[in-house]
């Protein structure tokens, strides 16, 4: 199979969709494979790097979808990109399409099969092409807020972690999920008061065993919610709802009774943001503020630490990439329950049925277009 990898073009975004490892992994099965000229250079994977992989350097994204079978990117297309594809492509890569109707009526558009990161499961439950961009993402939200709590970037000036005779901020944490875990064990490590919301009680007692008396374990509900989020100086919100529009947890009312220059982390905003008051933003202009709080609610969180990033997500996606590029996508599909569950758009039909909810779309099975 062609397998074709063009360099993102989504702001500040830096990682890419094969790493030269992964490039080799798929040319010694017989895969050819095209680069868009300069796609990893800004994260130390120059093109020599890819040819002496096997690749092929071509110097347009329209290259690149004219001739592949299989187009594999981090980010969704972009509305360019959209156009590019043509009916029975493949496209595996991250999408969030649940607040993205736009998005999701190019695809159609297109007739590609288009198969999203963040829907395929694991053998062992959970979302293992979402997991290492949620790690990332978790850890960096303590980090981004500490960062804007200082005074000049507008924050209250406080330091997050304290001083001895000073007492620490404190972090709300809205889900306990790999986003949750990853921040709370950053926001422990820096020594900051911890509180942690989610509606499973086992997972709650499982980082209760874990901590101890180091955090304050809450069953998520709409008071303690609002309590929590009030008594914060730095709020995360990392609630998922696999493929779905994210849960609206956290009220503009809310927000209007925080402490002023307190700051919120919304890491859901790919899939529309948990609070209220969210909006996507980039890293060229990452906060916005409302109510004296400022919002921290950059899309592709993990771009900005894009190496560490590529490398862990390639860690995820080869596997499933090796198999559509050696069974085709029906094969591999009907092979593969998990990757199936991947499937968003097919040829011009939404596969999803929480996108399909979401947006109001009809709904068809991915069964029914395998064959």
């Amino acid at each position: 199979m062609l397998v074709g990898v063009p360099k993102e073009i989504k702001n500040n975004e830096y990682r890419v969709g094969l790493t030269s490892a992964s490039v080799r992994e798929l040319t010694l099965r017989g895969h050819q494979v095209l680069v868009q000229k300069n796609a990893g250079a800004a994260i130390g994977l120059p093109d020599e790097m890819y040819v002496a992989a096997g690749a092929s350097i071509v110097d347009t994204a329209r290259e690149i979808f004219a001739r592949a079978d299989l187009i594999v990117k981090v980010k969704e297309p972009q509305p360019d990109e959209c156009t590019m594809l043509r009916a029975g492509q493949i496209l595996y890569t991250y999408l969030h399409l649940a607040p993205d109707p736009e998005q999701t009526a190019a695809l159609i558009k297109s007739g590609a099969v288009c198969i999203a990161y963040e829907t395929i499961t694991g053998a062992n439950g959970g979302l293992p092409l979402l997991a290492p961009m949620s790690e990332v993402a978790g850890r960096m939200a303590i980090q981004a807020g500490a960062a804007h709590l200082e005074k000049s970037k507008g924050g209250m000036g406080l330091l997050l972690g304290g001083v001895p005779g000073v007492a620490p901020g404190h972090v709300t944490i809205i889900g306990a999920g790999v986003v949750g875990t990853n921040a709370l064990q950053i926001a422990v490590g820096i020594g900051a008061r911890v509180t942690v919301l989610d509606k499973s009680v086992e997972r709650l007692r499982q980082l209760d065993l874990v901590y101890g008396n180091r955090i304050t374990t809450l069953y998520s509900n709409a008071q303690t919610i609002e309590e929590s989020v009030l008594s914060a100086e730095l709020v995360i919100g990392g609630v998922l709802v696999p493929g779905a529009a994210a849960p609206k947890l956290v009220t503009r009312q809310m927000i209007s009774r925080m402490k002023a220059g307190s700051v919120v982390v919304d890491v859901a905003i790919d899939q529309g943001g948990c609070f209220e008051t969210s909006h996507a933003t980039t890293h060229a202009e990452p906060t916005f503020i409302v109510d004296g709080v400022i919002h921290y609610c950059v899309a592709n969180m993990p771009g900005a630490v894009a190496r560490t990033s590529t490398f862990a997500l390639n860690n995820a996606t080869i596997g499933h990439a090796l198999a559509l590029a050696d069974k085709g996508w029906k094969a591999a599909l009907k092979a593969n329950p998990h990757l199936k569950n991947g499937l968003n758009v097919c040829e011009g039909n939404v596969t999803y049925e929480a996108v399909a909810h979401d947006l109001g779309l009809p709904y068809v099975k991915a069964e029914s277009l395998l064959g």
